[in-house]
């Protein structure tokens, strides 16, 4: 095999399979799309699943295929170790880019040309610091520990919000210098305000009536996420409306063992639909065609849902916890508190002033157009090609 010059060397193999990419995949997906390969060559080393993908985007022979038992996540930390930094003297990489929590500890000592191998590491949230509860198995017990490391060893370290640099720092002292806030962007050719016969599509893929309104969640049903307290708080809202809308929770069944009895108290005229993963040429129409798109999360790093609610010119409902302000500004509707009066209170005042609703729309479409992954890439390469120039 021929192996080409590489200046940085991207890690994605902690990217999880499955037919929908959740927000980190995402990431890594559109920072290989977007990268200026021919200002900074890149070579991405991915689990069996993924290497079509990005050979498609970057040649085959940029694109490593990492061993077929990575499958397992105790494995492909310990490859990380021992198999990535392997790789990295191979291809002869100026940077090693760890777009997820860890890093290999050896690459601190590599070497090429006689300037060191420089680590970038991307931080996409603090939570398992400050909501630990939330978490469960290795990340829980793991990553506050592999997040120190990688903050006091790596040379640049990347967040996606400046809430998550404060998080993190709270918890390790370190200096503000070594972060880079690096918002995410949004696919506005795939997040954009849907057609009618686009809303239609998504409606029937949900199992909806064609005319009967909804109230859209959008993510992986985990503890973080908030999902019985929106469930509790939809029941408040409309079980005394002649006609309520439908809560559909679309996204990745998660580990939330408290939705089934929240969805238990529903009452029977009130309707609820989990119709899993939503597909990607549906997104659009999903979140567009809904009354309020509801985002109720106890902490997020950045809150793609959200940005890409406001990118359909769908008013959206969130909270003010950790990074969310930040991406929403004034462009959507915060509940006091992420608890179900509050969330409540807030979903039924947007369902009753269609005037506040357009008013958000227009306003989360305005702010959203500011967010895109060519920017997000661009700040990327800055980074990067700092510490290129620091490393000795």
């Amino acid at each position: 095999m021929t192996i080409l010059r590489t200046r940085v060397l991207l890690d994605a193999t902690a990217l999880p399979p499955g037919t929908s990419r959740g927000g980190v995949s995402r990431y890594v997906d559109e920072l290989v799309a977007h990268w200026p390969t021919a200002r900074l060559p890149l070579t991405v080393v991915a689990q069996s699943y993924d290497v079509d993908r990005y050979a498609a985007v970057l040649g085959p022979e940029r694109v490593v295929a990492g061993p077929s038992w990575l499958g397992r996540q105790a494995a492909r930390l310990a490859w990380e170790q021992v198999g990535l930094p392997a790789l990295v003297r191979a291809h002869r990489a100026d940077v090693i880019f760890s777009p997820h929590y860890t890093m290999p500890l050896a690459g601190r000592v590599l070497r090429h040309g006689g300037r060191r191998v420089a680590q970038v590491v991307t931080l996409h949230d603090a939570t398992f610091f400050s909501h630990p509860h939330l978490h469960h198995g290795l990340k829980a017990r793991f990553f506050p520990a592999w997040t120190r490391a990688s903050v006091r060893l790596a040379d640049a370290l990347i967040a996606p919000s400046q809430a998550t640099v404060d998080e993190v720092r709270a918890v390790t002292g370190s200096p503000a210098s070594k972060f880079t806030v690096i918002p995410h962007g949004v696919d506005h050719a795939r997040f954009r305000p849907p057609g009618a016969e686009e809303v239609r599509a998504a409606r029937a893929w949900a199992g909806l009536a064609p005319d009967r309104p909804y109230v859209a969640f959008l993510g992986t049903l985990e503890p973080r996420k908030n999902v019985p307290a929106l469930v509790d708080a939809f029941t408040r809202a409309c079980a005394h409306r002649e006609q309520p809308p439908t809560l559909v929770l679309a996204g990745g069944r998660g580990w939330d063992d408290a939705i089934e009895p929240a969805l238990a108290r529903v009452p029977a005229h009130l309707q609820v639909l989990r119709p899993g993963f939503v597909p990607e040429d549906l997104a659009a129409g999903f979140l567009g065609g809904a009354e309020v798109v509801a985002y109720p999360s106890l902490g997020e790093g950045f809150g793609l849902p959200v940005l890409e609610g406001m990118a359909c010119a769908a008013p959206v409902l969130t909270t003010r916890l950790l990074s969310l302000p930040e991406v929403g500004g004034d462009a959507v509707a915060y509940a006091d508190s992420p608890s179900v009066a509050d969330l409540a209170t807030a979903l039924a005042g947007l369902l009753d002033d269609p005037a506040q609703r357009h008013t958000l729309a227009q306003a989360g479409r305005a702010r959203a157009a500011r967010f895109t992954w060519e920017a997000t890439v661009a700040a990327h390469v800055e980074v990067i090609e700092s510490v290129m120039g620091r490393s000795r």
